[in-house]
């Protein structure tokens, strides 16, 4: 055993059942359930087997493991995670900046009242006492025999004590504190505090598909091939180019032919076509032109099918499948189709939402007619389909310039531009590295529901800035006044200064006791 600290990149971990994992790694012999609860907010234990990826800080709770540290230090998930929990503590949302404003004037404005309350009582001493006569018998600190000077001194002292502008600098700070802990507890991390007030008044989410309402693992499903070839031929082809790609949907058909076994051809002039598909060369016998991909690429390149498939295509598409057409020197080969399983949560995450008062879309490259079997199955009703990378940002933008505050969801490098474009960008924790980084808010288990429970802790944080706020503004108002009058003893003033103050926090702590879980968990 060596202590922690001296952990370094590929070294190798033994860990026992009921032991914490000492840093992020990667599986290299057996196989157990992890507890991720700390990272994620899921209570359900992770199966992990060699080659999955593990996070420092939780818990082994059956298998011997054997774990080859990948992150260390620094690096670690769990030392981001205190990064942008302290990152977003540090941003002021814009409520704060207007709080910090009126502090700016608090002090000048609570001198000039002090001195006003010293003169009063020097130059008009029986307009003054009047007050403190006529409570004087159920306040019994007040005693208006007293030396007119004493009381002009004691109204001036008890005027700066009891003005609090701690109440006001607390009031954002310290919800923005709760509410952030708390949303990195049950796997959300705010990246921007801003995002927090900006978050509360959307009204439209848009989704991302493959990834984000599905499970980003899609399998092929069924090949149909044209007169002249063989499932296998159509198989083989499809996976030697696409092993050039790095598109989800190229995984699952390299993973198929390797299920069946398929010896794959050596390709050259590989080109890869946004939005559409790829296309190059194979060393077979004679060398062949494959292109591989959508309708959109087939017609480009002069390329038609029979109505026989096009009916195949229509009815897989029918059934949310993603239908990729196979062209052989010019001439249609076959196609796949690609199903990519909905994650168990979408449809109650949306149902959820619409709920909520928010409506929700989908944008995706995929065909409309998937696009709208899957968006009927969870309950989406717009939906944006055939949308190429670079034109995602324009579909986020014209529903901005319709009014709308849009948040965008998304894990892909293609989303990137669109997460940005959003007034919220939300990225899932599974996703693409680039998506992450360009988004305000992450979803470390990369289910949707996620952005139910970012909501629900926006709209729950920003009520207690609000009510803190009241709050603040509220004691000052009735305070200082009393204060002026003599009618706060300097020692009441400072029990009453302290207790507004302590008043503001623990208000923010009570977030802690607010519901931000979405009702089907």
């Amino acid at each position: 055993e060596i202590p922690i600290e001296q952990l370094k990149e590929n070294d190798l971990m033994l860990v026992k059942p009921g032991e914490k994992i000492p840093t992020d790694g990667i599986v290299t012999e057996g196989q157990s359930a992890i507890d991720e609860s700390m990272a994620t907010g899921e209570s359900m234990p992770v199966k992990k087997k060699v080659g999955d990826e593990v996070i420092g800080a939780t818990i082994n709770q059956r298998g011997l493991l054997k774990i080859k540290a990948t992150k260390v230090g620094k690096d670690t998930f769990l030392s981001q995670v205190v990064k942008l929990v302290e990152e977003c503590q540090g941003t002021k949302v814009p409520i704060q900046k207007f709080a910090d404003r009126i502090v700016s004037y608090f002090v000048p404005v609570v001198l000039v009242l002090s001195t006003a309350a010293f003169l009063l009582w020097i130059f008009l001493p029986d307009v003054m006492k009047m007050g403190i006569i006529a409570v004087q018998s159920f306040i019994p600190w007040v005693d208006p025999n007293l030396g007119i000077v004493t009381l002009a001194v004691v109204a001036l002292i008890s005027t700066l004590i009891i003005a609090c502008p701690c109440a006001l600098g607390l009031a954002t700070p310290t919800a923005l504190m709760v509410g952030s802990g708390m949303g990195a507890e049950n796997g959300v991390l705010i990246r921007h505090g801003e995002a927090i007030q900006t978050l509360k008044n959307i009204d439209t989410v848009v989704f991302d598909k493959t990834g984000t309402i599905t499970k980003g693992a899609p399998e092929v499903t069924d090949i149909h091939v044209a007169e002249g070839f063989t499932t296998e031929e159509v198989l083989r082809f499809a996976a030697s180019i696409e092993a050039g790609s790095e598109h989800p949907l190229a995984d699952a058909i390299i993973r198929k032919s390797k299920e069946e076994d398929i010896e794959l051809h050596e390709l050259f002039e590989f080109e890869s076509i946004t939005g559409k598909g790829v296309k190059a060369k194979v060393k077979a016998s004679p060398e062949k032109l494959i292109l591989v991909g959508s309708r959109k690429l087939m017609k480009e390149n002069g390329i038609d099918y029979n109505d026989e498939l096009e009916a195949d295509i229509v009815s897989l598409e029918e059934e949310a499948k993603t239908v990729i057409l196979l062209a052989v020197d010019g001439k249609i080969a076959g196609i796949l189709a690609i199903a990519d399983a909905i994650k168990e949560d979408s449809i109650l995450a949306i149902k959820e939402l619409e709920s909520m008062g928010i409506k929700t879309a989908m944008l995706t490259g995929d065909n409309k007619r998937t696009a709208e079997a899957i968006a009927k199955k969870i309950g989406i009703s717009k939906v944006l389909a055939e949308v190429l990378p670079d034109e995602k940002v324009n579909e986020i933008l014209r529903l901005q310039e319709n009014g709308k505050l849009v948040a965008m969801v998304g894990d892909g490098i293609n989303d990137a531009p669109a997460l940005t474009a959003a007034n919220v960008g939300i990225a899932i924790g599974t996703g693409t590295d680039i998506a992450i980084e360009s988004a305000d808010i992450t979803l470390v288990s990369g289910h949707i529901s996620g952005v139910v429970t970012a909501v629900k802790l926006s709209r729950n944080t920003f009520k207690k800035i609000k009510q803190n706020l009241f709050w603040a503004f509220f004691y000052n108002v009735v305070a200082i006044p009393l204060a002026i009058l003599g009618l706060a003893h300097p020692l009441i003033a400072e029990v009453a200064m302290a207790t507004s103050s302590i008043t503001v926090v623990s208000n923010a702590n009570m977030l802690r006791k607010t519901d931000i879980y979405p009702s089907f968990k």
